[in-house]
């Protein structure tokens, strides 16, 4: 989103990075080294589609290899552009160190609508581009790992690690060449969900602590918090989804392409899915207020705004006008470098988008161990575990007929407590340890520094400071 005076996404990034490190003591060389993109390959190919030769322009970017292999999604989008990718694989770099996973960060993008093309072309398009990336080592297990990100999925995750598996018949860690595949494929439980979830995580953590919530005007918990949403799609809608079932929020917004829909009872996000899904958009569904200027609903009255969709949609244009106490950056970049001044000055909290959707490179990480380990997690440990508490559970009901008592446990107590965990389970808890622990570094030097006022520069320092500890490792 173009608005005059506005620094680019990419120019965001490095003024963020610029603040953070003003407060920091780096060698003026490795401040260098981290800053900068190490390498991006820019790749023209010929599809011959619909009896003619159709050329795609393509860029896969890495930032850092601090830590190998890099780890970045690739995006189908009509506005994909280098300095774009460039900007979402730094972001990449200080996401992955800021939750300990163990890459560097890279991204990719495919200038392409996918909805122009069927499901066939659209497999030949993904399956050249993963070619001329593939071949170039710039999809590899050990060097190289994307996943899926605006416009791609499982479905395309798929094709990528079958056309490596392909060019790579003995490879036997074929299958960790990328991540978000369908569980069939080598996928894991729990990773379409992985950022949305990762999102209401993030929120449980920021209203566990006293001083986040004073910060913000906040008090309480998630309970009745009224939330607005820009963009339902993967991540918004799992976000959305778990505040309001799971977290008692009420979802009173959401943005959607073809306008807004406000309702301050509500809205039920499952039936708005299953509206878009069945119409295409929003338009025309009941109970609710419809406006044709989406974004004018970011300016409503709201406790959580979450903008989960595309970069700028809150910029130097609208930032006087937002009324949320605390914004969470579900897209990457969402605010602004201006903006998120503007809001600062205001006391709105923004949790930044390097950590707020850092689910999705978390359970990613997951699935990559998995895919070389060659064994689903909770497959050794399950039923054992069951055994265990199997034992507990008998030697209290000796107990107490010993005791000549009758034990009554809640209703579904004996079926939680005996039941092991899944790998599910397991993706749920290893996520929100991550979560949590990643948050908690932020909050440290958010409220342990005074030259520290916000968030966003507490990720970057934690971040930058993890990447700069790794070259020094190296002998940088």
């Amino acid at each position: 989103m173009s608005v005059a005076n506005e620094p680019s996404f990419r120019e965001s990034v490095d003024m963020m990075f610029n603040r953070a490190v003003a407060l920091m003591d780096l060698p003026p060389g490795l401040e260098e080294k981290i800053r900068v993109c190490n390498a991006t390959y820019t790749v023209r190919f010929g599809v011959r589609l619909r009896g003619k030769i159709h050329t795609f322009t393509g860029y896969r970017s890495v930032h850092s290899e601090h830590m190998e292999p890099v780890k970045g999604g690739i995006r189908f989008a009509k506005a994909v552009n280098q300095d774009e990718v460039e900007a979402l694989a730094a972001l990449m770099t200080y996401k992955c160190a800021l939750v300990e996973a163990p890459f560097g960060g890279s991204k990719g993008g495919l200038c392409i609508d996918p909805r122009e093309y069927d499901e066939h072309e659209l497999e030949q398009i993904t399956r050249r581009f993963a070619y001329e990336l593939a071949k170039r080592d710039l999809i590899h297990p050990s060097q190289n790992v994307p996943a899926p990100d605006m416009g791609t999925g499982e479905r395309e995750m798929a094709w990528i690690a079958d056309q490596y598996a392909r060019m790579n018949t003995t490879d036997i860690n074929a299958k960790a060449c990328v991540t978000g595949k369908p569980i069939n494929a080598g996928g894991i439980q729990g990773r379409t969900e992985a950022t949305g979830r990762g999102v209401q995580y993030a929120l449980q953590e920021f209203f566990r602590d006293e001083r986040d919530m004073a910060a913000a005007g906040l008090t309480g918990n998630l309970e009745g918090k009224r939330v607005i949403v820009q963009g339902l799609g993967n991540v918004g809608y799992h976000a959305a989804k778990f505040l309001s079932e799971e977290d008692g929020s009420i979802v009173t917004g959401i943005i959607e392409r073809d306008g807004a829909l406000f309702n301050p009872a509500g809205l039920d996000v499952e039936a708005v899915r299953n509206w878009i899904v069945k119409h295409g958009g929003i338009t025309g569904f009941p109970d609710a207020t419809h406006t044709a200027d989406g974004a004018k609903v970011l300016e409503e009255d709201c406790d959580i705004l979450v903008p989960a969709a595309l970069e700028g949609v809150i910029n130097l244009s609208n930032a006087d006008r937002i009324k949320a106490p605390l914004i969470i950056e579900a897209a990457n970049g969402p605010v602004t470098a201006g903006a998120d001044e503007i809001l600062r000055n205001k006391g709105c909290v923004i949790i930044p988008d390097m950590y707020a959707n850092a689910g999705g490179v978390t359970v990613s990480y997951f699935e990559w161990v998995k895919n070389l380990s060659h064994i689903r997690f909770g497959r050794m440990q399950r039923r054992q575990e069951e055994s265990r508490h199997q034992l507990v559970v008998d030697q209290l009901e000796s107990l107490s007929e010993a005791m000549g008592k009758t034990w009554a446990p809640a209703p579904d107590f004996k079926d939680k407590y005996l039941r092991g965990a899944g790998e599910l389970e397991l993706v749920r808890s290893g996520l929100d340890d991550t979560m949590r622990a990643a948050y908690q570094t932020m909050r440290e030097v958010w409220h342990g520094r005074d030259d520290v006022t916000d968030l966003r520069t507490a990720a970057y320092i934690v971040a930058i400071d993890k990447v700069a500890t790794s070259y020094r490792a190296k002998g940088l």
